[in-house]
């Protein structure tokens, strides 16, 4: 018997379309639009998890998910960063974006690093593997890329290489040793 785990990226909002770094803000009326119309590939599924962010509630909610907050799925934390764009940042701290793109050790908006990301999924991606659960989950892009990550046992300065859209649905399987990389969409 395997697990299985589809997870979910939330839908866009505004910050998606400014190439901000995100806020705890709603999805925007095209984002809801999109989710309301997506179709998910159903079967048995034993456990339904949202991120507690606002975006990734309303994203489980539009999807017709009956979905439980976990901490766990949380967005990666860019302390200082948040609410800013891209461009801003780049312009007035290009050293410490620089820094923090190619160290996945570093954190220098005073958040989390990619590193530490990546180890606070893991217990609760290898509790799942051991359970043998059907899990599906809306959460954040960063949270997909660290899972990938995990998955298939990539460095984590490849975090910086995978790019997960609004609504990108990324399934895994997974038994007693390891978890597998089943589909991206």
């Amino acid at each position: 018997m395997s697990a299985r785990l589809t997870l979910i990226s939330h839908a866009s909002t505004a910050a998606v379309h400014a190439a901000a770094f995100p806020r705890d803000e709603p999805i925007d009326e095209q984002g809801h639009k999109k989710a309301t119309a997506l179709t998910l590939e159903r079967g048995r599924v034993d456990a339904v998890f949202t991120s507690p962010s606002l975006r990734a509630r309303q994203t489980a909610a539009a999807l017709k998910l009956d979905a439980v907050v976990e901490p766990v799925l949380r967005d990666i934390d860019l302390g200082s960063w948040s609410g800013r764009t891209f461009d801003d940042v780049q312009i007035n701290a290009p050293d410490q974006l620089a820094e923090w793109t190619t160290d996945p050790n570093a954190a220098p908006h005073g958040g989390e690093s990619v590193v530490a990301l990546i180890e606070r999924l893991r217990p609760w991606l290898d509790s799942i593997r051991r359970d043998d659960q059907r899990v599906v989950a809306v959460t954040h892009p960063a949270i997909i890329r660290a899972v990938l990550i995990l998955a298939i046992d990539a460095e984590p300065r490849s975090f910086w290489r995978i790019d997960v859209a609004p609504l990108c649905q990324v399934s895994f399987s997974g038994n007693a040793l390891r978890w597998t990389l089943r589909s991206l969409g």
